[in-house]
């Protein structure tokens, strides 16, 4: 049987996955194989997966949240290790934002719908403010950094190549670590029937992804040409950043249950998703019933 792989720019493991061999290899020893199917935006996994155009992808926190909510029965498979140097919220260093309180009536730019969702919905939770009410997301875009500089907007959720160039830059700060918000893993999740009746080729599935972790992990210079082929940058930022993250495949914990649980429960109250949702039913031990769920 194949297993179809979404594979999208943002997720470094996935792509790297995609240029390897190891998931056929690894999938091979169950009798499976793996297919790739590739999109422009991390936030379209769960619909695709829904739809049944994929059976497995990965994305940062938001979007498995976001999928769950909207009825598609996803269940988490694994996590990357806490990415604290992944992406931050820049302000100007010499500007009027000194703490996440001051950006309330401001505007930021962030990609809508991503991890970036939930750093800046918590952060501004944690302080007593509204994502919803107290600032403006706007979609962050090519000229984010600029119209940050020249202080048309307030703050920007930069990662990767484009965080490294900023800082090096300078002029810019992170007005909070990311990891005092949020762990900022990278999230894998798949359908339930794939993971309930094909337990197996998920194992094998997550035995490439390490694979390809420690390949990118051991070969930065190559995994760097490779994300500015496809994201553009420079590469040697592109080192610089890939260098920073953790390249470990993690089980899923009761403790990153709770992160979710926590930023469910703030998109909920938002709006930003349109029901509440009990996360813990998006794993193996749980089985949604007609609404209910049963161990």
């Amino acid at each position: 049987m194949t297993i179809t792989i979404g594979v999208h720019h943002s997720n470094p493991s996935l792509l790297y996955l995609s240029r390897l061999d190891y998931a056929n290899e690894e999938l091979a020893t169950v009798g499976e194989r793996a297919a790739f199917h590739a999109y422009t935006n991390g936030v379209l996994t769960g619909d695709l997966m829904g739809h049944g155009i994929i059976d497995f992808g990965g994305t940062g926190s938001t979007p498995p949240v976001t999928a769950q909510a909207a009825g598609h029965d996803i269940v988490y498979a694994a996590t990357s290790a806490p990415r604290p140097a992944h992406g931050c919220l820049l302000v100007l260093e010499d500007g009027p934002v000194r703490s996440v309180a001051d950006l309330k009536g401001s505007t930021i730019h962030l990609a809508v719908g991503s991890w970036q969702t939930h750093l800046v919905a918590t952060a501004l939770d944690d302080v007593g403010l509204s994502y919803a009410r107290d600032i403006t997301a706007v979609p962050s875009g090519d000229d984010s950094e600029k119209l940050l500089r020249s202080g048309q907007i307030a703050a920007w959720v930069a990662q990767g190549a484009q965080l490294v160039a900023a800082m090096r830059t300078g002029g810019v700060h992170a007005v909070i670590p990311t990891a005092d918000v949020i762990s900022d893993r990278s999230v894998f999740f798949a359908r339930r029937e794939l993971i309930e009746q094909r337990p197996e080729a998920v194992a094998a599935l997550l035995r490439a992804l390490q694979r390809a972790d420690d390949w990118a992990a051991a070969h930065p210079r190559e995994a760097a040409e490779i994300a500015a082929e496809v994201r553009g940058g420079a590469v040697d930022d592109w080192e610089t950043a890939l260098r920073s993250l953790p390249w470990r495949i993690e089980p899923v914990t009761k403790a990153f249950l709770a992160e979710q649980q926590q930023a469910a429960d703030i998109f909920a109250r938002l709006g930003v998703i349109e029901r509440p949702i009990t996360v813990a039913e998006a794993t193996v031990q749980t089985r949604r019933n007609n609404g209910h769920h049963t161990p």
